[in-house]
């Protein structure tokens, strides 16, 4: 799918000033990590972006091989509307983790990965290759898009959205994508990081 050029310097620039914004934080959220739960302070997760597999970055927020429990939690998955997985009270999360997320610094270093371009500023919301394995067809659009840091469905409640409308609006953005519907996105994302932090 085309990357359009306004759209890859847009990325850069406000990637470039969100390090700069917060990169005081990072030694401060890596130390509280590793006093709680040692290394690693960041985990890789896969996700695919552009149709192929990718890897990005966050401070980690869970416990040691979190990976391997997620098997056993699915019985007490709260989503019924299709393939994601969500825990309110995840056991795998570590007590730094839940402040972390709840502040929305655990993505912090996402910043560098819009830089190198493996995920877009704004976009569709990164997906588990598990996750995309059991998408129907006619969802899989989506997943040919860069996934984005934050992005339409992301401002508009992706937490409390069914699935069906958490793609409705993503497959929206990737057909009406446009410089001023970008900063409108990032408009709501600052205004719900400053002002609500768990409504992203």
């Amino acid at each position: 799918m085309h990357y359009p050029l306004w759209k890859r310097i847009f990325d850069i620039v406000s990637s470039l000033v969100g390090l700069i914004f917060f990169i005081l934080f990072f030694p401060f959220i890596g130390i509280a990590i590793v006093i709680e739960s040692g290394f690693p302070i960041l985990v890789r997760l896969r996700r695919i972006s552009e149709g192929k597999l990718t890897s990005v970055y966050k401070f980690r927020t869970m416990i040691k091989n979190a990976g391997d429990m997620k098997q056993s939690l699915f019985p007490m998955n709260e989503r019924t509307d299709g393939p994601l997985f969500k825990m309110k009270n995840d056991p795998r999360v570590t007590k730094v983790g839940r402040i972390v997320r709840k502040l929305r610094l655990d993505e912090l270093p996402q910043f560098i990965d819009v830089f190198m371009g493996r995920l877009a500023l704004m976009g569709p919301r990164p997906h588990e290759p598990e996750e995309v394995e059991k998408y129907p067809e006619e969802y899989k659009k989506v997943t040919l898009a860069r996934a984005g840091l934050t992005g339409l469905s992301q401002v508009s409640g992706a937490s409390s959205l069914s699935f069906e409308k958490e793609i409705e609006l993503d497959t929206y953005y990737i057909e009406h994508q446009s410089f001023f519907l970008d900063c409108k996105i990032a408009v709501k994302t600052a205004l719900i990081l400053f002002f609500d932090p768990t409504g992203v």
